[in-house]
């Protein structure tokens, strides 16, 4: 039976990265100091007498720790220094015939960059996977395409059923590892069990240091997802609602809006109207200093430009980096090819909390044809199983997805919220929806704050439950105010009713929601 091994923090050693004047086994020793779990020696280009020196003393002190060494490539090299496994590349020696070299319980891994690999690698009988590469890498020529942290899900369903480990490969470092972790998981769950990582800590002066903040992710990561989601009734939904709405003009928060400017003072008027404030900024030098300020980020591609994507880019990186949720509205994302490339970019480089959008627009981004678009409206009568469509998605995509409409679908992967609240004025009004997407930051930095307090510091990359919940205050919030002030004897159509939906917004109370939310969960 082969070792079991903790591949949580996977070192792949890389003796050029090292910086001058650094030793390669003090390097090592203190990258394992700092919480590398077990270590890959690679040398491509040592010869074998080279190579097997490398990896006795290597191997010395992988034992001082108790850490597994596992050799990249060289079943000989395994061998020679008693090492507890060999890692191959599809172009490498074959599976079956490294395991008829090697000693009874050797842990044999194998790259993988396609689905149709991974299958393969179960059909082998291997220990563990490396799935990759996931981001773009300078350690290693690709010989294959970069898939991405929402392509490393799609192969780890291949492992359901299995007791096959799972590591990502390819360009890991501290800064995208929550994004890399959090978004690397199956429809089913399966997640990874651990990351590859080479120049964040051979390359670093504070080999310890570095390692140390990547066992620090993976471990609340592995923790967080242990946790168990608490909030699946109407009572407590609406009880968590309405503390949201009465606690936002308290905390006031900042909501950093990358938008559309057809409505960009709309947007800004209800964020203040519900309580929060509006910073409307798209230099993209100015995203990391609002990351660290802002409580909730709005990125909305209504009017998005080829040479207006720095902004975005940066600015989501960012809130991933400083654990601020981002709601993303990606408008009319199915009327062009432009639009869907940017948006399928974005979401491969960051990782959102919440995604709202139309039927058209939902359907775009889910790759199905069920639901067309006209421009940013939707053609047709809906999704057939909008319940089921909606937690489908909103798995696969790890975050809260928002379907609009009629009636809105609100989903974390697990439950589903079906508001049906809502005048119909809501859709004869320019910017409805980038409006509801304003609401919707507003009330998820609400909660998050609430987090803040709470833990101290946020650790979580997307903390589902309290976006879950901030979605369906923002929703709520905007389609009761609708309705009341749909009422007034002074609203005669579209032209009087914006300006008193603003003001609607802005004496909502959390027993207005209460009183008129028409809330189902499943």
């Amino acid at each position: 039976m082969a070792k079991d091994i903790d591949y949580s923090v996977y070192l792949v050693t890389g003796r050029d990265l090292l910086p001058p004047g650094k030793d390669y086994l003090e390097s090592l020793e203190e990258s394992i100091q700092g919480g590398v779990t077990v270590v890959q020696v690679r040398e491509k280009d040592a010869d074998t007498g080279e190579f097997i020196k490398i990896a006795t003393e290597s191997k010395r002190i992988c034992d001082k720790y108790n850490v597994p060494l596992i050799i990249n490539d060289r079943v000989d090299v395994a061998l020679a220094v008693g090492a507890d496994g060999v890692h191959v590349g599809q172009d490498d020696m074959e599976i079956t015939l490294a395991r008829k070299l090697l000693h009874a319980g050797t842990v044999l891994g194998l790259s993988c960059n396609t689905a149709e690999h991974v299958a393969e690698a179960v059909k082998l009988g291997v220990d563990y996977v490396g799935i990759g590469a996931v981001w773009g890498t300078k350690t290693k020529n690709l010989t294959n395409p970069i898939i991405g942290v929402r392509g490393v899900g799609e192969r780890l369903k291949e492992l359901d059923g299995t007791g096959i480990k799972a590591i990502a490969i390819g360009g890991i470092k501290s800064s995208n590892l929550w994004r890399t972790l959090h978004g690397s998981i199956s429809v089913s769950g399966r997640a990874l069990d651990g990351v590859a990582v080479v120049s964040d800590i051979v390359a670093s002066r504070s080999p310890k240091e570095a390692a140390t903040a990547l066992s620090n992710i993976v471990r609340a990561f592995k923790d967080d997802q242990s946790q168990v989601r608490s909030l699946s009734t109407k009572n407590g939904v609406i009880d968590k609602v309405s503390e949201f709405v009465n606690k936002i003009r308290t905390v006031g928060p900042l909501v950093h809006q990358i938008t559309n400017n057809v409505v960009a003072t709309q947007s800004a008027n209800v964020t203040l109207a519900v309580g929060a404030s509006p910073i409307m900024a798209t230099e993209p030098v100015e995203m990391e200093d609002l990351a660290k300020i802002c409580g909730a980020l709005l990125i909305n591609i209504g009017t998005l430009r080829a040479d207006g994507l720095d902004g975005p880019r940066l600015a989501g990186s960012f809130a991933n980096k400083y654990r601020k949720p981002i709601v993303f509205d990606p408008v009319g994302v199915g009327a062009t090819s432009f639009r869907k490339e940017c948006v399928k970019e974005l979401l491969d480089l960051f990782q959102v909390g919440v995604i709202k959008g139309n039927a058209g627009e939902m359907a775009a981004l889910a790759g199905t044809s069920e639901v067309l678009s006209k421009g940013v409206d939707s053609v047709g009568s809906g999704f057939r199983d909008p319940v089921s469509f909606v937690r489908d998605f909103a798995k696969r995509e790890r975050c809260v997805v928002v379907l609009t409409g009629p009636i809105d679908y609100i989903s974390d992967g697990t439950s589903v919220a079906v508001l049906e609240n809502g005048d119909p004025l809501l859709g004869k009004i320019t910017g409805s929806g980038c409006m509801l997407g304003s609401i919707i930051a507003a009330f998820c930095a609400t909660a998050m704050h609430e987090a803040e307090v709470q833990d101290n510091e946020r650790t979580r990359i997307v903390d589902l439950e309290r976006l879950f919940v901030g979605a369906i205050a923002g929703v709520l919030v905007l389609t009761v105010a609708s309705e009341i002030v749909a009422k007034r004897p002074e609203v005669k159509g579209p032209g009087t009713f914006l300006p008193a939906l603003i003001d609607g917004l802005a004496g909502v109370s959390a027993q207005d929601v209460r009183s008129h939310a028409k809330v189902t969960i499943y």
